[in-house]
């Protein structure tokens, strides 16, 4: 039997997400055994010692670090996996390129357009492979989605809409900012729902409908002041605990898209669908393993939404797991992503998306926040420009 190539990864970041992308790491392996390439869980960095050192323990990292920058610097480690708040996002990756190291970043790709520029130039710069965390993009269903839309069954596409609603944050007592709640700090997350919630949505939808053209959006800050969890004082709330927005795409479909921290009942309520002249398509998270399917060529007195359990071996993934009928769920997504990276070791493709496609879906985020602001439309415009 071949001997497997090492792919030495470092891991900043011991929060909810390091918790996926190691699972991933350790499971691909099992599903994948074809792969050329096989992860090596070598480093975890956290600032605190006791908490990083119980994360290696856990999940079998050979050391840990309490300094991201000695990740960096050791000969060891090919591969930089970024799970920090987004306000650290641009220095790591800018310095993991200037050393050599593949690079794989949680999402959003950065707090502002101008930092993810930066590091898109750098990881072109240095050369070095890199891709993003939009998990949601492997799950079945959804990239069977893509594939029913790219294989001409909708014909045009009229509408594409997808909301992600969730219900957290409806506590005015809630601080904001430190350990589990930097995401309802601008400094640290850069905006709120917008990059944390529709950035998901806005990814799949420029991966399965093409580019957005522009936008028109409404944010809210439902609280206005929240205390301080580092400091212990009230500070203005800078995030938007909402945004709903509409927009063109370039292929002369409407988009709207809604996501609220304030839909009280809903934990993780992501859906899309997509209408075209001949079929539709919807998909919802809570149940991930369908999806629904209308075609307007059926016959009329059978005509009607019909149910796909993506579950059978033809479809995206699935010959990698059970047999049909049985489900697979929400880690398998980090799994398949991890796989398709070790893959894209071997083909020399990239592994999609990139950096640069990250930075697409950026350029949605920012002029929504933008839109919002200015209560105006507002171009994107094509990443490099």
């Amino acid at each position: 039997m071949k001997e497997k190539k090492v792919l030495r990864i470092g891991l900043i970041g011991g929060g909810f997400m390091g918790r996926t992308h190691s699972n991933g790491y350790k499971r691909v392996g099992d599903f994948f055994p074809e792969l050329e390439y096989r992860p090596e869980l070598k480093a975890v960095c956290s600032r605190r010692e006791d908490k990083v050192q119980a994360f290696a323990n856990q999940w079998g990292y050979q050391s840990f670090e309490t300094d991201w920058k000695r990740v960096i610097e050791r000969d060891d480690i090919d591969a930089i996996d970024i799970c920090t708040p987004n306000n650290m996002h641009a220095e790591i990756a800018i310095a993991a390129s200037e050393a050599g190291k593949m690079i794989l970043c949680e999402k959003p790709l950065s707090r502002t357009l101008a930092e993810g520029k930066q590091m898109v130039d750098a990881v072109e710069k240095a050369g070095v492979k890199n891709t993003v965390w939009y998990n949601y993009r492997r799950l079945p269903a959804v990239t069977l989605a893509k594939q029913i839309i790219d294989s001409g069954k909708l014909g045009r596409i009229f509408h594409y809409r997808a909301n992600f609603l969730q219900d957290w944050t409806i506590n005015a007592n809630l601080p904001q900012g430190g350990e589990g709640l930097w995401r309802l700090d601008v400094d640290a997350a850069g905006s709120g729902v917008t990059g944390d919630l529709l950035a998901h949505c806005i990814d799949a939808a420029i991966w399965m409908n093409g580019s957005i053209k522009d936008v028109s959006a409404v944010t809210e800050t439902f609280i206005k002041e929240r205390m301080h969890q580092e400091t212990g004082q009230m500070q203005k709330v800078g995030i938007d605990d909402a945004c709903i927005f509409h927009c063109h795409f370039e292929n002369g479909s409407l988009g709207l898209f809604e996501s609220t921290r304030y839909a009280r009942g809903h934990k993780a309520l992501y859906t899309f669908e997509i209408n075209g002249e001949h079929a539709s398509i919807r998909w919802d998270l809570h149940d991930l393993n369908k999806l629904e399917f209308f075609d307007h060529a059926d016959d009329s007195i059978v005509r009607g939404w019909r149910t796909i359990h993506v579950t059978d071996s033809d479809q995206p993934y699935m010959n990698k797991w059970w047999v049909p009928g049985l489900s697979i769920g929400y880690e398998h997504s980090f799994v398949h992503q991890v796989a398709d990276f070790l893959k894209s070791l071997e083909t020399g493709e990239p592994c999609a998306p990139t950096f640069k496609d990250a930075l697409e879906t950026q350029k949605v985020c920012e002029a929504v926040i933008e839109s919002g602001a200015s209560r105006s439309w507002k171009e994107v415009g094509k990443v490099g420009k």
